[in-house]
């Protein structure tokens, strides 16, 4: 009798297959860190997947995608579901909805449990009507539910719940810095699904290099990347809303949104900021790329890419596991400074300017973040660890600790001439004395350029998982060479 295939995700072609062994993994490191963190004895994890949601109050449906959690923990597709664990034993167990029999004429077939639980390798499966009785008979001393802060976004995540649940002994502050800390180092089969988004995502990009033109629209690019990721990749999902700014729309940090769509004509001349990455099972990217529109740099904009680059290679050459994150910022500020300097865009001491807080004039951003099941990944700030609100740029930082081998983390300076910033700098005798205002003059309006890489920490330094023409040479010679192919997409090896 031939074997049962074993259970993956794949969406056929040269998409990845993702194996459900991927998330039996993360519930075994759950199961261990929790028993390890003084989990009573007798407790059960329960969580609650995505609801789905409709476009305000029409009949229309938005597109689903999984609640992160309960994503990492069963790599669950579908909405409305629930899923337990017993810590001690390991033993998984998933709630999916009863549905009723119009479903099978609207949205396709009716699947029954066992299809679940050979789908997502799972110990049972059980509809969720059923499931204060399921969770009853499986006799939890306390059920370990999901209450805490997401640090980067200052929400409050969703707490399980159900009718019945107020029969059991319910602890919700035992379970999230756990659950936190083991999303934010990666196992290798994790790591080859954010390989595998970034070698999409990368050669996306690159295509977008090829097709630029002045004159067209900056949403043309976006619709561009979001094909490609779709059609060779099998990405429904963007990793976030899509930022392609060009000229003085490359300063706007997060440029792209429902006021500001993308939707300038992209001038022969412009500096063009793409920040894009594509989404694969749940799994993110985060790229950006600045290059001319027309694949020429003039003189300004060549000064300023080298200076971020230079910040970038040298951020990428001091990661390693032990580090502070904090110093790879000042790290990036400080190089910055330098380069400015060199140009003539400020004066006076580097260290000096450094006490006067000038590298958050031209990079009010955090240096970079976590990156996994969410673009901005959870646990940058673990308990005992305090975003500083008072420094300029460290307040924006969405990770405050020390770099750990297996984070997957972006690395992303960028240098920017925004008005306002530039404008109460000026008016602050503290920084000013640094600015050197007919240089600045020049460069309002030019925008800003960012690159921004995601990497794996290693043991002794990073894995680079981006991989996109960086150079000035190498970009006009890459936007020259109309006829160069791109490499090939990956296989579908399986993870």
């Amino acid at each position: 009798m031939a074997a049962r295939p074993e259970p993956t995700f794949w969406l056929g072609k040269d998409t990845l297959r993702v194996s459900a062994k991927l998330f039996a993994e993360n519930r075994r490191r759950l199961s261990q860190a929790l028993g390890a963190a003084g989990a009573p004895r007798g407790a059960v994890v329960l969580l609650q997947g995505g609801e789905q949601q409709r476009r305000n109050c029409t009949d229309t449906d938005q597109l689903f995608r999984q609640e992160s959690f309960f994503h990492w923990t069963f790599g669950v597709t579908e909405a409305e579901c629930f899923g337990a664990i017993e810590v001690e034993t390991g033993k998984s167990v998933l709630f999916v909805p009863k549905l009723p029999e119009r479903y099978a004429i609207e949205m396709g077939e009716i699947y029954p449990k066992e299809h679940f639980k050979e789908k997502y390798a799972v110990d049972e499966v059980h509809y969720t009507c059923d499931i204060a009785d399921t969770l009853k008979s499986m006799r939890p001393a306390v059920l370990l539910t999901l209450r805490g802060l997401n640090t980067d976004s200052g929400s409050t995540c969703r707490e399980a719940s159900f009718d019945g649940i107020s029969g059991f002994q319910v602890n919700n502050s035992i379970l999230h810095p756990v659950i936190v800390e083991c999303r934010v180092t990666k196992t290798d089969m994790e790591l080859e699904v954010l390989r595998y988004t970034n070698r999409i995502s990368s050669e996306a990009h690159k295509m977008i290099m090829k097709s630029v033109k002045p004159g067209q629209k900056e949403y043309e690019m976006e619709s561009l990347f979001q094909h490609y990721c779709y059609t060779k990749g099998g990405m429904r999902h963007a990793s976030y809303t899509c930022i392609c700014g060009t000229g003085n729309n490359s300063s706007v940090l997060h440029y792209g949104h429902a006021a500001a769509p993308n939707d300038k004509t992209i001038q022969d001349g412009d500096m063009c900021l793409f920040d894009m990455g594509g989404e694969y099972y749940c799994y993110a990217s985060d790229i950006t790329c600045s290059f001319p529109a027309n694949g020429k740099f003039t003189k300004d904009q060549r000064d300023i890419y080298e200076a971020v680059l230079k910040a970038s290679r040298a951020v990428l050459a001091a990661i390693k596991p032990g580090v502070e994150w904090t110093d790879m910022h000042f790290l990036a500020n400080r190089v910055h400074l330098e380069e400015l300097l060199k140009l003539g865009i400020v004066r006076g001491n580097v260290d000096d300017m450094m006490k006067a807080r000038l590298g958050a004039v031209f990079m009010p951003h955090g240096l970079g973040h976590l990156l996994g099941c969410d673009v901005h990944d959870v646990g940058g700030y673990p308990e005992g660890v305090v975003r500083n609100t008072e420094v300029p740029g460290l307040r924006n930082l969405r990770m405050g600790r020390l770099v750990q081998e297996r984070m997957v983390l972006t690395v992303e300076p960028g240098i920017y001439f925004i008005n306002n910033l530039l404008d109460e700098a000026l008016a602050d005798p503290t920084q000013s004395c640094f600015l050197n205002q007919q240089a600045l003059t020049r460069f309002r309006g030019f925008g800003g350029v960012r690159i921004e890489d995601d990497i794996a920490v290693t043991r002794d330094g990073v894995e680079l998982l981006t991989c996109v023409p960086r150079g000035v040479d190498e970009i006009e010679a890459f936007m020259a060479d109309s006829g160069k192919t791109l490499s090939p997409l990956v296989s579908s090896e399986e993870i």
